[in-house]
């Protein structure tokens, strides 16, 4: 787009031909880290509709995650986002940053952190500290998580995999199987990193994705709340 941009306005005089690649990256940079200010900042407010999403979901039994590992400055923008929030609805809410996915069980098992033996020996011990009940459900849970290790270290974009690795630890945090959540998405790899894992799907509209299409997601909706999307509606665009 940025090519385009150019093209179309055209170049600074005193840039090279050789160099316009270095300078879009470079513009590139800078529209991202001025981003990041901007989110990490209170000039972004909620958008409309969130908070009463949220109070909706807890009034309907419905676990909260917010996703932000996958920032780049996710652990300030969680932040952010909790003092908007109101310190009223932070007891409803779990924000999932780069701390609670390295403590997830998956992102141990995919990061390498705080795993000393090997993976076979790691399940056998997860196996052991439960009931038999409990054994099946966590056996099961760690034999699908290394599967999917294997994919995404073989088949996933470093970006993908940092997003598959979040949304499952979002999963374990909450206490549900990733099939059993929804992601509420605002871009194009959160879709694809859904898809991947078997997690239905919500595109939540913006002017960067007005003329996107998600033919994996279940549906786009462009707000929360009223004729858009409400607790009641996400569950039957699960179902449909």
């Amino acid at each position: 787009m940025l090519l385009l941009y150019f093209n179309q306005i055209g170049w600074p005089s005193s840039l090279p031909t050789s160099e316009k690649a270095s300078f879009v990256k470079s513009v590139l940079r800078e529209k991202k880290n001025a981003m990041d200010e901007f989110l990490i900042s209170k000039s972004l407010p909620l958008r409309s509709g969130v908070q009463e999403f949220i109070d909706n979901a807890y009034t309907e039994k419905v676990p909260v995650a917010i996703v932000t590992a996958y920032c780049k400055s996710g652990d300030k923008v969680a932040l952010s986002i909790v003092e908007m929030l109101g310190q009223e609805r932070l007891p409803n809410v779990k924000v999932i940053g780069d701390n609670e996915v390295e403590q997830s069980m998956y992102g141990q098992l995919v990061l390498g952190k705080g795993v000393s033996s090997s993976l076979e020996e790691q399940l056998v011990k997860e196996v052991k500290k439960a009931a038999s009940a409990e054994k099946q459900r966590i056996a099961e849970e760690v034999a699908s998580m290394l599967k999917l290790s294997v994919d995404i270290d073989t088949t996933s974009s470093e970006r993908l995999e940092k997003i598959v690795v979040a949304l499952r630890a979002a999963a374990e945090h909450i206490g549900l199987p990733v099939n059993n959540c929804v992601l509420v998405a605002g871009s194009q790899p959160g879709v694809s990193a859904a898809k991947m894992i078997g997690m239905p799907c919500v595109v939540m509209r913006s002017s960067l994705t007005a003329r996107g299409e998600f033919p994996s997601a279940k549906g786009v909706m462009d707000g929360f709340g009223g004729a858009d999307l409400t607790i009641p509606k996400l569950r039957n665009k699960i179902k449909s």
